[in-house]
């Protein structure tokens, strides 16, 4: 735990995860799109290292070669439950390895070079809260300025951690905020859709089994009743919140990158989907991130647009 003056004492441990790649495939999971909440940690050594926020606990997490490493800076109890939360997080039980190799890398060269460059790429779970709220803010353009709209909101309503970070609010305190207020977070237009949300969702405290009980297409339209969803924030939500790895958020980079790659010339974002779901297969979602990392990588833009 951080004691006075910064200085932290906690213990580094396992968390039981090979990440195949090293630091540059976690440095692209915690800080590549999927995630806002994680900065890697300037001047912390000579290994990188990262901290972020899952759930209530506050966490730096780092590499032993290619195993994942944690520490607990601050959390509400056993730092077991913060072992749980993280393994949630990166979605521990689910076979990557697996559906990277069915996915068809060895006869498709565009998503061969994203395969090659981040080979333990993996799609995180998040709670499907977080993901609403943090793709919500998502037309802000830059990962920064997403970043920067939540840590403004999380410092104005959520709960105090330790170093000036702090956990996210739940959507039922954010009911009680209004637009303005939302607004001088720098979330601009998007703090319209926030309040709008955050009221609809207070009504009703059952949304989130009844959307994770809805087949991926149901709850695809489900989501798209919220104000401000439409369809690349829904298959956000779905694919790094609810863990549909079938989804396939198309925002201007992956639409781009199709086009260009594939051959699709002025396709729209429907026929899009629809290509990347027979081509891809019923990992579409994962394929996705694979070609966005390589795209980052390429161009060294930190664009979620």
């Amino acid at each position: 735990m951080a004691e006075p003056g910064g200085v932290v004492r906690a213990r580094w441990q396992p968390l039981g995860l090979v990440l195949p790649g090293g630091e540059p495939v976690l440095a692209e999971i915690l800080t590549g799109g999927q995630t806002f909440q994680w900065r890697e940690r300037e001047g912390a050594g000579e290994r990188r290292s990262w901290r972020g926020v899952c759930g209530r606990w506050l966490l730096d997490l780092r590499l032993a070669g290619e195993q994942l490493e944690y520490r607990v800076i601050v959390g509400p109890d056993r730092e077991s439950r913060a072992a749980e939360a993280l393994r949630g997080l990166f979605a521990v039980e689910t076979d990557f390895a697996g559906r990277v190799d069915r996915l068809p890398w060895r006869s498709d060269p565009v998503l061969a070079r994203g395969v090659e460059a981040f080979p333990g790429l993996r799609i995180l779970r998040q709670p499907w809260e977080v993901a609403l709220l943090s793709f919500l803010l998502s037309p802000l353009k830059a990962i920064p300025q997403i970043r920067a709209g939540l840590e403004a909101i999380a410092a104005r309503w959520g709960e105090p951690l330790a170093g000036g970070w702090y956990a996210l609010p739940s959507w039922a305190l954010l009911a009680g905020a209004d637009e303005e207020s939302l607004r001088a977070c720098g979330i601009g237009y998007r703090a319209r859709s926030v309040a709008a949300c955050a009221r609809l969702l207070a009504d009703r405290p059952g949304y989130g089994e009844e959307l994770a009980a809805l087949p991926t297409a149901q709850a695809r339209e489900r989501l798209r009743e919220l104000p401000g969803v439409g369809p690349k924030v829904a298959d956000c939500v779905l694919l790094f919140g609810l863990g549909r790895l079938e989804s396939f958020p198309i925002d201007t980079w992956i639409g781009r990158e199709l086009r260009e790659a594939y051959g699709l010339g002025d396709w729209k974002d429907p026929a899009l989907q629809q290509f990347a779901r027979a081509h891809f297969g019923p990992d579409a979602g994962l394929a996705q991130q694979f070609l966005f990392a390589a795209a980052r990588r390429r161009t060294g833009r930190p664009s979620r647009d």
